[in-house]
């Protein structure tokens, strides 16, 4: 709770902060609810959480989670191994969840995040004719956003403009979110790639966390603190203040003492003479 309130401290105004899957699978997600009603306690922030499938949304739901997150795979056999289903399966999840949404929350958003949408472990090259199939199927089904995941950290920057430039046209205001490991160390040259066709928002975590026990080796996402740090640098403003943003690594590093936390801005601290604008 103390680093949802550092991040909104911070300045970040969408927060992912849980998951809601079954304890006995993710223990340590038990009391995602509890930490939802802390994270709306703070106004103008809107507060999503992951749901695998329409219980987890339901649940979620009930909670007052202001969006979803549905991972869909783009890889047949990603998704087999990830939620055991087809991808065609999961894309009567997304209908689902959104008919449940249109019932019973209409201003809550359903967002799908295409996971190994460049490139899977499993089953090696995901064609992108596939991935852009997909994306307009979850589209169809009601899902407002369909963001691009690198869950395996096998993008390249070339991939990333090719296949967001196709997922804007095909889906126009609905293409969502840039999510990007850094598994190869190209996960900023992939966000940057990714701002240049036109992609606004951007999954990151604090300090790098993340990561699949389907995706062998997959480091975590791209690290907040490094991504914040390039854009400002660059001269566009995020409205995230990167001092209080590395300040909230403390009540990260004090809750999960044994996990291991990335970043080389703030290892190698701000220039000398920086002022954030």
């Amino acid at each position: 709770l103390l680093w949802i309130d550092a991040l909104v401290a911070a300045g970040l105004r969408e927060i992912e902060v849980g998951s809601f899957v079954p304890a006995r699978l993710l223990p340590q997600m038990a009391d995602v609810a509890e930490v939802v009603r802390h994270a709306l306690t703070h106004a103008g922030v809107t507060v999503m959480a992951l749901a695998p499938n329409l219980r987890g949304a339901e649940v979620a739901l009930a909670a007052g989670v202001h969006k979803v997150t549905l991972p869909v795979s783009a890889s047949a056999a990603h998704s087999l191994a990830n939620v055991r289903k087809t991808r065609e399966a999961m894309v009567e999840e997304v209908r689902a969840v959104a008919q449940l949404r249109d019932a019973q929350a209409p201003g809550m958003l359903v967002e799908v995040g295409l996971s190994t949408a460049f490139g899977c472990t499993l089953q090696g090259v995901v064609p992108e004719d596939d991935v852009i199939w997909l994306a307009g199927l979850c589209a169809e089904a009601g899902a407002d956003e369909v963001g691009l995941s690198d869950t395996t950290g096998m993008a390249n920057p070339a991939q990333v403009r090719r296949l967001f430039t196709r997922l804007h046209a095909e889906l126009g205001d609905k293409a969502g979110a840039a999510h990007m490991h850094n598994t190869r160390g190209l996960g900023l040259a992939n966000c940057l790639a990714a701002y240049d066709v036109g992609v606004r928002t951007f999954d990151a975590s604090l300090g790098g966390l993340g990561g699949c026990p389907y995706a062998p080796g997959a480091s975590g996402n791209v690290v907040t603190e490094d991504l914040v740090f390039m854009f400002e640098a660059m001269g566009i403003a995020t409205g995230v203040d990167l001092e209080r943003l590395m300040a909230a690594r403390a009540p990260l590093q004090a809750g999960l003492p044994g996990e291991p936390v990335y970043g080389m801005t703030p290892e190698a601290g701000l220039p000398k003479g920086w002022v954030q604008r």
